[in-house]
C-alpha cells in the first residue's frame, strides 16, 4: 500500500501560514519574555494538570509532571496531524510544542531567584529538579539552551512547511470535493 501524501501546500496556504506564523512570532517578541498571554495560560492549565497525573505514578515524578503535562498535549496533536498527513496542522502543533520551551526556559531561569509567582504558592519545580541533579548553579545557562532550542524548533517547523511547499510546486492540488462528484 502506497503511503498517503502530505496535504498539498498551495501558494495561498503558504502565504496564510507565513502571515499567521509571522504574527505569532511577533506576538512572542512583544510579549513578556517567555510568556504569551493566551497560549501560556492554556499551557499553565496543562502544566498544573500534569502534576497530579504524574503523581499517580510516583511521588518522585510528580515534580516533573508539570513540564511533561504542558508538552504532552501539543505532542498528542502533532502525532494526530502527522498520522493524517495534515501539513499545516502538524507544523502548528510543532510550533506550539516548541513555544512551550520558551515558557519552560523562563521558569528554569527562575530556579535560584524564585521570583516568578507560582500557582497556589508551593515549591518551585525547577528549583527542586535542578537541586536534585546538582545543577541549580547552572539554571540560567540551561534556560538559555532550552530557549534557543525552542526558537530553533519553531523556525524548523516554518522551514519544513516551506520545504513541503517547494516539493508541492507544479504538482496539482487534490480537490477535496472530488469524491463528492462521483456520488452524483
Amino acid at each position: 500500500m502506497a503511503a498517503k501524501p502530505w496535504n498539498h501546500v498551495t501558494r495561498g496556504r503558504l502565504i496564510g501560514f507565513g502571515i499567521g506564523s509571522g504574527l505569532f512570532f511577533l506576538l512572542i517578541l512583544v510579549s513578556e519574555p517567555g510568556f504569551v498571554f493566551l497560549v501560556d495560560h492554556a499551557n499553565l492549565l496543562f502544566h498544573e494538570a500534569g502534576h497530579p497525573l504524574m503523581g499517580l505514578l510516583s511521588a518522585r515524578l510528580e515534580t516533573y509532571g508539570g513540564t511533561l503535562g504542558q508538552l504532552l498535549f501539543p505532542v498528542v496533536l502533532a502525532v494526530h496531524f502527522w498520522r493524517g498527513n495534515q501539513t499545516l496542522s502538524f507544523a502548528g502543533a510543532w510550533i506550539w510544542f516548541f513555544e512551550n520551551w520558551l515558557n519552560i526556559a523562563r521558569y528554569l531561569a527562575d530556579a535560584r531567584a524564585q521570583t516568578l509567582p507560582l500557582v497556589g504558592g508551593g515549591d518551585h519545580d525547577w528549583h527542586r529538579i535542578l537541586s536534585r541533579w546538582d545543577l541549580l548553579p547552572h539554571d540560567t545557562a540551561i534556560a538559555a539552551a532550552v530557549q534557543l532550542g525552542g526558537w530553533i524548533g519553531m523556525l524548523a517547523a516554518v522551514a519544513w512547511v516551506g520545504w513541503r511547499a517547494w516539493q508541492d510546486r507544479g504538482r496539482p492540488a487534490s480537490d477535496p470535493f472530488a469524491s463528492l462528484a462521483t456520488l452524483s
